[in-house]
């Protein structure tokens, strides 16, 4: 095959098979392999903020300089596709210089406002009729100083949906508008109790992921997850609000350790309250769609199916007829 010769920077989603590609990425992970024949190879991941690709350095020569993860690596290569997904197949490595590289062009962000995002979701504050539940989104939302610096750039996780710059914020508020859509469809459904739990779900990722360029899990994400730093940042705040009521806080922070849905998935809790199982199906249909969508736009191949998903275990169609 001939290859076509890049002669700009290019976006991991406007590679193309066959391209000759040089340019700087970032190093998300870098592991030393062997192959079937026993040689070491480098298997690594590359990063831009249009989505992640594949790289491969079969032959670890004099060209392969030293570089480590979450580095910012000038590499020379050519794009192949490999399981109908792009790879690159690299030739020379070397760590980029300070100048040569803007690191905002290396952070996924959310397409949407994160302010006007902000202003809505807080907004649900003045919608609660119950004293102690507002108190206590205040108390998260505004008073705590490490959630309110970070609520609007954090992501939602590292890879699976939502994972970008804003993630969180987006994902949190797309929860919080479904289950107020779905407050008013079920009697005995408790509104309050359940944008409570909306608005809260996910807090524990503030102190579960670390922030960008990295956005790895910190200690805490390894040791705890965010499911159960979340309770407790709703048992630390609650304690501090005078005559909050116990059952109240019991049954917030079973919304939060029920709403993966399953112990598989990392529940410690099945739902068990009609708020917590609305909760669950939320959170889960949010995170699915949001899959197939960012699985659908990172999608490089022609045709319309875009291949196999390990997350969802089925291969996605676009709906076009």
């Amino acid at each position: 095959m001939k290859r076509k010769r890049c002669s700009k920077l290019r976006y991991i989603n406007e590679l193309r098979e066959g391209e000759n590609v040089v340019g700087h990425y970032l190093c998300k992970s870098k592991q030393v392999l062997k192959s079937r024949a026993g040689k070491s190879y480098y298997s690594l991941k590359l990063q831009d903020k249009t989505g992640m690709l594949d790289g491969k350095v079969w032959d670890l020569n004099n060209e392969i300089k030293s570089f480590d993860e979450n580095d910012f690596i000038k590499v020379d290569g050519t794009v192949l596709i490999y399981n109908n997904e792009p790879q690159i197949n690299i030739r020379k490595i070397r760590k980029s210089l300070e100048g040569e590289y803007d690191p905002m062009d290396y952070i996924p962000s959310t397409e949407k406002n994160t302010d006007d995002m902000y202003k809505k979701l807080i907004g649900y504050i003045d919608t609660i009729s119950n004293k102690y539940i507002k108190q206590l989104l205040i108390s998260i939302f505004k008073d705590d100083k490490i959630v309110a610096a970070n609520i609007k750039s954090h992501s939602a996780a590292r890879t699976l949906h939502h994972g970008y710059l804003g993630g969180l914020l987006e994902h949190t508020l797309s929860v919080t508008e479904i289950c107020d859509f779905m407050s008013g469809r079920y009697k005995r459904v408790n509104r309050d109790l359940l944008i409570c739990c909306a608005m809260l779900h996910d807090i524990g990722k503030i102190y579960e992921l670390s922030k960008f360029p990295v956005n790895e899990y910190t200690d805490d994400g390894q040791l705890l997850g965010h499911i159960v730093i979340g309770a407790e940042m709703i048992h630390d705040a609650a304690s501090k609000i005078d005559g909050f009521p116990k059952e109240l806080e019991s049954l917030i922070k079973h919304c939060i350790l029920s709403h993966h849905g399953e112990y598989e998935y990392g529940s410690p809790e099945l739902p068990k309250t009609i708020e917590a199982f609305i909760l669950h199906c939320a959170d889960n249909m949010d995170a699915k769609v949001k899959a197939i969508e960012e699985i659908i736009d990172t999608n490089n191949t022609s045709g319309r199916w875009v291949g196999y998903s390990k997350m969802l275990q089925r291969n996605i169609r676009k709906t076009e007829f």
